[in-house]
């Protein structure tokens, strides 16, 4: 199994001088496995750069595993290359709401004023799912989800393939109302989503002092992410949803901090970087 960061960014997209190392674009990740197999997470504006790579070899299905439908994972859908072809046989994954079905949702940004065609007229084959809450096949992969903390429905993924594990949750705040340092782990918000995956991609937007005036926004610090890879007992590691206004400087800083207080294996913590590739 075989990941590539294609956006990291979380909140608004931040391109500049500061954040060449790390990028700008806002959260992406395609998965890509032996068989053919392609999963994209998230479609932030980093998908815009994954769906034209996609046309140089289309494969013959994407999914897309949406984890929630806040803009900053949505707003690249619109530029991924791949919907605007019609042997497109593009399946997206969403978490389920009271409120409207996900392609409604879906639409409320992808169509007229916002954008000049509705989602409804693209013309890939889209089929809709709700994020599956037990193990489902997709092509060589098993996956499933379940609801994290943060704001509106949201939830994280699990990937299972070739003898590995991949977990992913961003945008997530598992220390909220509870202490992660003493309570069971089995309590603990995304637990069983990433315990013992080889890697664990997890949101770090906030130092502690920042947490202060940001508790239920649903963010993680590096101490929680520290305690949260302890308790799960993940092999490795991987910041992501980099705060917009966070220098490359400080992300560094900030892994060093996640490293003081879980591991000393630096190996084990890595800042999810724009263009990196990794095997799981």
């Amino acid at each position: 199994m075989r990941i590539r960061v294609w956006g990291c960014r979380g909140t608004i997209a931040a391109p500049g001088a500061g954040t060449v190392r790390y990028g700008g674009n806002t959260s992406c990740v395609e998965v890509r496995l032996d068989d053919g197999t392609a999963i994209v997470l998230d479609a932030g504006t980093g998908a815009r750069a994954l769906g034209l790579a996609l046309q140089e070899d289309p494969p013959e299905r994407i999914d897309l595993l949406l984890t929630h439908l806040h803009v900053d994972h949505l707003e690249g859908l619109s530029a991924f290359e791949p919907i605007w072809h019609p042997g497109t046989d593009l399946h997206i994954w969403g978490p389920a709401s009271p409120v409207a079905s996900l392609d409604e949702r879906i639409a409320y940004y992808f169509s007229p004023p916002l954008f000049p065609v509705h989602l409804s007229e693209v013309p890939a084959r889209t089929t809709f799912h709700y994020a599956p809450d037990d193990e489902v096949r997709i092509g060589g992969a098993t996956v499933w989800s379940e609801p994290i903390l943060h704001p509106g429905p949201t939830v994280g993924y699990r990937i299972e393939a070739e003898g590995r594990v991949l977990a992913y949750l961003t945008d997530h705040e598992p220390a909220l109302g509870t202490d992660l340092e003493t309570s069971p782990i089995e309590w603990i918000s995304g637990s069983a989503l990433a315990f013992g995956a080889d890697l664990l991609i997890h949101d770090c937007q906030y130092t502690p002092e920042e947490y202060e005036g940001r508790v239920g926004w649903g963010h993680s610090t590096t101490e929680h992410v520290a305690a949260f890879a302890r308790g799960t007992k993940v092999d490795r590691l991987m910041l992501y949803h980099h705060d917009p206004m966070r220098s490359d400087e400080e992300l560094e800083s900030m892994r060093d901090r996640v490293l003081e207080r879980w591991t000393a294996e630096p190996d084990r913590v890595l800042i999810a970087a724009e263009g990196s590739e990794h095997e799981v």
